[in-house]
């Protein structure tokens, strides 16, 4: 998937973003209660796993 893709789904949806990066794991489920407890630092978290992901 493209580069540009997943960073604007990081910004607009991001449990997808990791979900597609990593599966059901652990960085999934601590998104989900980011987005939970506060949206902006989801979009951080997910952010910073698809610009480190060495698969991505």
């Amino acid at each position: 998937m493209s580069k540009l893709v997943i960073i604007l789904l990081c910004i607009f949806l991001p449990p997808v973003a990791v979900f597609i990066l990593r599966g059901f794991s652990g960085a999934f489920f601590l998104n989900i209660i980011l987005v939970l407890l506060f949206f902006l630092p989801a979009v951080v978290h997910a952010l910073w796993i698809a610009l480190s992901d060495k698969k991505a």
